[in-house]
């Protein structure tokens, strides 16, 4: 349950929408099997698996996780590469002729299509909080293009979506950069960790650093030669440690041991669906404080267009 990556966005004018309301407008879209020729779907399923709960929906004092299911046949581009080329040769042997463009697109379109049903499916969960007070939706992939279909998926649920990602009145990059090479800049609960990408202008490229002292000499003689951070670990203390990027994604979330263990010896009763309600709200807890925490030290949240 504990989400490992989280790409955020800012709800505009939400409706108010009851939690019954919410279940059966998700049971609309509830995920089907793939069929034969399709390349890929989405629809909603049980965050507790549909053996122990047939609810597609769990809130709990203001905060609700939903759970989306993405299918996708897998059929690499050399496989139908080395298939077409195989007909190919074979229809230019036959008839004494080289084909043509369209007709060798035509002739990868029929593998395509044949070759689809017999693919591997990738089966992907992709978990959705929706934070009501805070009127903040968290999405817990490492993709911003996977957190986007779920947006999508949820604004055909409900009609309509309003939302924007998340946005702060100091860049990420800047922030970040800054409290790398001035340690007075630091928020007094910021913990700096051992991971940083740095982006140089131009043409120099990208240098990651890894399990390394943030604070020498090498690190400061990069910035001074005009690197950035892109990429920095951080953490809040008592709460998580994380990777943060200039999109102000989250990735690489670690929960504190102690809120762990705090979350394991809560009593479920050996109830699956209480587990899940538990470990939830605990972490939306405390991902909500230290969302907040995080836009503070950036100056807090810049206005952002409403989208449609």
């Amino acid at each position: 349950m504990w989400f490992r990556n989280l790409h955020l966005y800012r709800l505009h004018g939400a409706a108010e929408i009851a939690t019954g309301d919410l279940q059966n407008l998700l049971a609309e879209k509830i995920a089907r099997s793939l069929g034969g020729s399709e390349p890929r779907r989405m629809g909603w399923i049980m965050p507790a698996g549909c053996r122990a709960s047939e609810l597609l929906v769990h809130e709990l004092q203001g905060q609700r996780l939903i759970t989306a299911r993405r299918q996708e046949r897998i059929l690499p581009a050399s496989v139908v590469r080395e298939e077409v080329e195989e007909r190919a040769e074979a229809i230019e042997t036959a008839e004494g002729r080289k084909l043509r463009r369209q007709e060798r697109l035509a002739l990868k379109e029929q593998v395509y299509e044949e070759l689809l049903p017999r693919a591997f499916v990738r089966t992907q969960r992709i978990d959705l909080w929706w934070d009501h007070r805070r009127q903040l939706i968290g999405i817990n992939t490492g993709s911003r293009k996977r957190a986007e279909e779920v947006l999508d998926l949820l604004r055909e649920t409900l009609g309509s979506l309003k939302v924007t990602p998340l946005a702060v009145q100091t860049l990420p990059m800047r922030a970040m950069t800054t409290w790398l090479g001035d340690p007075g800049s630091r928020p007094g609960d910021l913990v700096m960790g051992d991971r940083v990408l740095l982006t140089a202008k131009g043409d120099d490229g990208k240098l990651r650093a890894q399990e390394v002292d943030l604070d020498s000499d090498e690190i400061q003689q990069l910035l001074d030669s005009g690197r950035q951070a892109s990429q920095l670990a951080l953490g809040i203390e008592g709460r998580l440690a994380f990777v943060l990027h200039d999109d102000l994604a989250i990735k690489r979330l670690r929960f504190d041991d102690a809120l762990l263990d705090e979350a394991n010896q809560a009593d479920d009763g050996g109830d699956a669906v209480t587990r899940l309600e538990t470990d939830f709200l605990m972490m939306t807890q405390a991902l909500g404080a230290s969302i907040e925490r995080l836009i503070e030290w950036m100056g807090g949240e810049a206005e952002t267009r409403e989208a449609t």
